[in-house]
């Protein structure tokens, strides 16, 4: 386990287990409204223990004995950048196509995420093999295409960036809501450059609309939402020429990123 991450996984011991088949029943979360948070590692165990007692009925997921998960999450886009593009230019319908790894168990999918006029995340998801995570098969490519229209069905789509990071869920049974707190994120690209966020954990509450007791603690903790995609800001800040200002005040404090002197169109 990482330095950054043991700080809060002793947290996680105290709580309940919860099975993957049981935290897909209680909150599987295809459609979603996602709110994301930057804290420092050693805000979380303040924070944690009201959160527990406000939620209620919290817990975590575990499997054979683990309740803290190794991912990794290889990004496509176009040449253009298409997906980061649109991001960045606050399109209201956009998308976003990677494969997604649990190192732990060997297992992967392909994922689809689109974002509608709502704001809206809707995830599709299909299971992939791990050997192909790099690269999209014929069968991702007709995935893709089924949900994204692109110029020649998605096959000018290739790997721009792979994240890794440490993921533990939790989950609020009593209403329906996912609580995933990410640490030690690193973010790579193909050329070698290298990005990372020590010393900070990304939590994401994901629910079906309202905001959860968790939202709520935090705001009222004076910690907002922040702008924070791991694959655009990841993006950005090993490319600093890129348009980047959605994610800027996130880039500045958190990546000691500056934006080049010239941009891309």
């Amino acid at each position: 386990m990482t330095r950054t991450y043991a700080t809060t996984a002793d947290l996680f011991t105290q709580l309940p287990p919860i099975s993957l088949p049981e935290v897909l029943a209680a909150a599987e979360l295809q459609t979603r409204t996602d709110r994301k948070y930057v804290l420092r590692a050693d805000q979380l165990p303040g924070l944690f223990a009201v959160a527990a007692a406000a939620a209620g009925d919290l817990l975590v997921l575990d499997i054979d004995g683990r309740r803290a998960f190794h991912y990794e999450s290889v990004y496509f886009d176009t040449a253009g950048l298409l997906a980061y593009q649109q991001a960045a230019r606050g399109r209201r319908r956009r998308f976003k196509v990677r494969t997604r790894s649990y190192l732990d168990s060997g297992q992967c999918a392909l994922e689809v995420k689109t974002v509608g006029g709502r704001d809206e995340t809707v995830k599709d998801r299909l299971d992939y093999p791990i050997a192909d995570r790099n690269r999209l098969n014929p069968d991702g490519l007709a995935f893709v295409a089924d949900r994204v229209a692109l110029p020649a069905g998605g096959r000018e789509l290739a790997p721009v960036l792979t994240t890794t990071y440490l993921r533990s869920t939790l989950v609020d049974l009593a209403n329906g809501s996912r609580l995933t707190i990410d640490a030690d994120l690193i973010c790579a690209d193909p050329a070698g450059g290298r990005a990372g966020l020590a010393g900070y954990l990304v939590v994401e509450s994901k629910s079906a609309g309202p905001a959860t007791a968790v939202d709520r603690l935090l705001w009222r903790n004076g910690i907002r939402p922040a702008r924070i995609s791991k694959y655009c800001v990841g993006l950005a800040a090993l490319d600093p020429a890129l348009p980047a200002n959605r994610w800027n005040r996130t880039l500045r404090r958190y990546f000691d990123w500056q934006p080049a002197v010239s941009t891309h169109g």
